[in-house]
């Protein structure tokens, strides 16, 4: 058995107030995922904190996550008018892309994950900070440009690569992508926030799915935390 899969085995006997705390962290970090992204940098560091070691704890909070994903895309779900063209194509570089991150972390040692989490975990505050400002910097340019109100009838591809790139980040690690794709869909031509959320969380759940199932099939999941 892996190094890792035994440390998750071993020695991780949660207390039912600490499970409590991690329902009620997790509950929290699902209505800031619905809402715009972020969820994982509230799970993840409690996970961590438990003692679980940063890639099983990685893949826990995705796992955990995933169900918000769901019950958020059905609170989306009218959104998705005018839009189910675009979900369904970018549905594809999503599962592509999840599930290459998936593989990424897997293939990460623990070592270096502790050395990128830093990193990853301050890139993700960073976005989570700028996107307003961002999202307005991107209207006013837009508008500059007399595209506020254009949208292609189907992605092209550069956005489908853009929308691959993201599902890579979001199956390794996950923080901030929804924030990088509410930036993106700015960029494709949408306008309508509600909209934009809607096919975020969409897409969301195809690539955050993706990834839990392998980070599942593959034993990197702490069951009774998740």
């Amino acid at each position: 058995m892996p190094a890792i899969q035994a440390a998750t085995l071993t020695g991780l006997h949660p207390t039912i107030s600490q499970l409590a705390i991690i329902a009620g962290i997790s509950a929290i970090g699902g209505g800031i995922n619905s809402i715009a992204g972020g969820g994982t940098l509230l799970t993840f560091p409690a996970l961590v904190g438990l003692g679980i070691p940063g890639i099983v704890a990685n893949a826990t909070s995705t796992v955990a996550l995933w169900p918000g994903s769901l019950a958020s895309l059905t609170g989306y779900r009218k959104e998705l008018v005018g839009a189910r063209q675009w979900a369904l194509r970018l549905a594809i570089p999503s599962l592509l892309g999840g599930l290459a991150g998936a593989f990424l972390l897997l293939a990460t040692s623990e070592e270096r994950f502790k050395l990128l989490v830093p990193w990853l975990v301050f890139g993700a505050t960073v976005l989570f900070a700028v996107q307003k400002p961002a999202a307005i910097a991107i209207a006013r340019r837009l508008e500059r440009l007399g595209l506020e109100n254009v949208r292609a009838v189907h992605p092209s591809m550069w956005m489908l690569l853009l929308q691959f790139l993201t599902a890579i980040y979001g199956g390794y690690f996950g923080a901030g992508a929804g924030i990088v794709m509410l930036a993106a869909y700015g960029l494709m031509g949408f306008t309508n926030i509600h909209q934009m959320n809607g096919l975020k969380n969409f897409n969301g759940l195809f690539f955050n799915g993706i990834a839990a199932a392998t980070f599942a099939l593959k034993g990197f999941v702490n069951w009774p935390i998740a």
